[in-house]
């Protein structure tokens, strides 16, 4: 039989190695057919046995539990990860939030606990002489060459020692340097360029102009309340030194933007894109003179949503492309960039105002990391149940207790924040609501009613979630979950910021499959220790010949 003679042949092929014999399809001899012999060599068969072998080993290496501190805390116990493991590059997740997108999995959790005690932008101070690091102690922002006036200020306020994205940031300004900067949220960015700004102004200003529709300098910010906000602070920082500081938002008619410049124009103007493009469409300012051009919280600031008024704004100003361009009578504007994120197409724009290769990238090693420092909670909740949920996190002294934290609640729309806060007046619950479709005399002071404490919960949109400062918020909900991660890490990083009591907590519920494939690359990034993906091409640098400082967070993980 041709079948038989083929099975010889190859059996006198292999003569001297053992073989195994594997029968398929066994058939019974009267049907006169030959049963199927699969012979595969005993050296092949032992490789593949030993692969198995190392793969199973790999996988219970990563499920086991180690004695000690835990990076990952799920309700699975075979899916904790140690803090003193890290998942490799190429190694295969075993994730708490596998089967998320099943809904059987509702009332699952898990927990990135945190890793280290101390912030990680902040820079050592205060230790004894000749220590570690004992040049870092040193280092004071009268040391980095800033005036008398403004270190007794910065005194008064309880600040001494710069952050770590201060400490590269200032002296390049102070340079007349154009800056790009991108560090974690709450690491100190808007004294970054306050403090530079308002040095060189009460330097320079016998050298600004007669008109008195132009400021010597604009810091575009992307909401009323971060304007008032930076305001607070700028004006804090400059009243010492007789600089006149301004702020003007949108929502409130263009008399409100007329009476901002009807005595004359400010010397620090802080301004939205819409109001400060009213202004200048009606000549009530100008933008011909200035010594410093400012955009904060520039991932906003370069959304569809700002992106077309912001290059208009741009256009009327004249930025310098060499320190020495920002001297003299007929001097250009320093352009400083802030963001903790960027959108790929800042480079774009900023190209058509001045040269690239000018800008200085100062980059935060831990941009677009998850913050060591505050435990993040991950529930998967049914939408009918986040309420129930929210109540119990809310009523928890751990959350809004007597000594007067607070706690944001994060929702993806207006119509959700103002839905929830009929509910939770309905639970009796004391709390403020803040969203962009409020009008402007409703959201006028509803942030700070927040901030001085009179209400410990505000439900809020993304609005809050943009550069303002919420030292006393111990605990973010987002009781939607944020739709990138840009979002999230805005969100998260409401807590955990220079001044803080406390590092606090984020606990994000979760409910749409799409949630589910956002939380399960956070879960991934945490695992590995590494940047959250799709962000690391976020922050471009302007040119080949741009200048790239990168600094470490000076803080050692536990």
């Amino acid at each position: 039989m041709p079948a038989l003679k083929l099975l010889r042949s190859y059996t006198a092929s292999t003569a001297g190695s053992r073989l195994f014999a594997i029968k398929r399809g066994v058939t019974s001899a009267s049907d006169g057919k030959q049963d199927t012999v699969i012979r595969i060599p005993r050296q092949m068969q032992e490789r593949i046995d030993n692969v198995k072998q190392i793969k199973s080993k790999r996988l219970e290496k990563v499920s086991t539990t180690k004695a000690g501190k835990l990076l990952i805390v799920s309700k699975h116990s075979k899916l904790n990860q140690p803090a003193s493991y890290t998942l490799g590059k190429f190694d295969r997740p075993l994730l708490a939030s596998e089967g998320w997108k099943h809904n059987k999995s509702f009332g699952d959790f898990f927990t990135i606990n945190s890793t280290q005690k101390d912030l990680p932008f902040v820079t050592v101070a205060g230790g004894k002489e000749g220590e570690e690091k004992g040049v870092e102690k040193a280092v004071t922002f009268k040391s980095l060459g800033l005036c008398q006036e403004l270190t007794e200020a910065l005194q008064a306020m309880g600040i001494v020692y710069p952050t770590t994205v201060q400490l590269q940031t200032i002296p390049k300004l102070l340079k007349g340097k154009n800056v790009l900067c991108a560090a974690e949220t709450g690491s100190g960015k808007t004294l970054c360029y306050l403090l530079p700004l308002i040095h060189k102004l009460s330097r320079n200003r016998y050298e600004r102009a007669s008109n008195s529709q132009a400021p010597q300098s604009v810091v575009l910010v992307p909401s009323r309340e971060l304007a008032d906000q930076v305001k607070v602070v700028a004006k804090s920082l400059g009243a010492p030194l007789g600089l006149v500081v301004r702020n003007v938002g949108g929502g409130r008619g263009i008399g409100n933007v007329k009476l901002a410049f009807s005595s004359g124009a400010p010397d620090i103007l802080i301004a939205t894109p819409g109001a400060l493009w009213k202004a200048l469409r009606r000549n009530y300012v100008d933008l011909s003179d200035l010594s410093y051009v400012v955009m904060d919280e520039a991932d906003t600031l370069f959304d569809e949503s700002f992106a077309e008024l912001v290059e208009r704004i741009l256009l009327q100003t004249q930025v310098a492309s060499d320190p020495s361009e920002t001297l003299g009578l007929g001097r250009k504007a320093q352009l400083v960039v802030i963001g903790a994120t960027f959108p790929g197409g800042v480079g774009e724009l900023l190209k058509q105002v001045t040269d690239l290769g000018s800008i200085v990238t100062v980059k935060s090693k831990r941009l677009h990391h998850l913050m060591p420092h505050v435990k993040q909670a991950f529930l998967k909740v049914r939408g009918a149940d986040k309420l129930v949920e929210l109540l119990q996190i809310i009523r928890t002294p751990a959350a809004a207790d007597r000594d007067g934290v607070g706690v944001l609640v994060f929702c993806n729309s207006a119509s959700t924040v103002n839905w929830l806060g009929y509910l939770l007046d309905d639970h009796s619950v004391k709390h403020a609501r803040l969203q962009g479709q409020m009008p402007a005399v409703m959201r006028a002071g509803i942030f700070n009613t927040f901030q001085k404490g009179l209400v410990n919960v505000l439900v809020c949109t993304d609005i809050a979630s943009r550069g303002l400062d919420t030292q006393r918020v111990k605990t973010v909900i987002n009781y939607d979950f944020p739709p990138s991660h840009t979002d999230y890490l805005h969100r998260a990083g409401r807590v955990g910021r220079m001044g803080s009591k406390s590092p606090g907590s984020v606990v994000s519920f979760v409910t749409h499959p799409w949630d589910v494939e956002l939380v399960q690359k956070i879960e991934i990034a945490a695992r590995r220790r590494t940047s959250l993906p799709g962000m690391e091409s976020a922050i471009h640098q302007p040119s080949p010949k741009a200048h790239l400082t990168e600094f470490d967070s000076g803080v050692e993980t536990e």
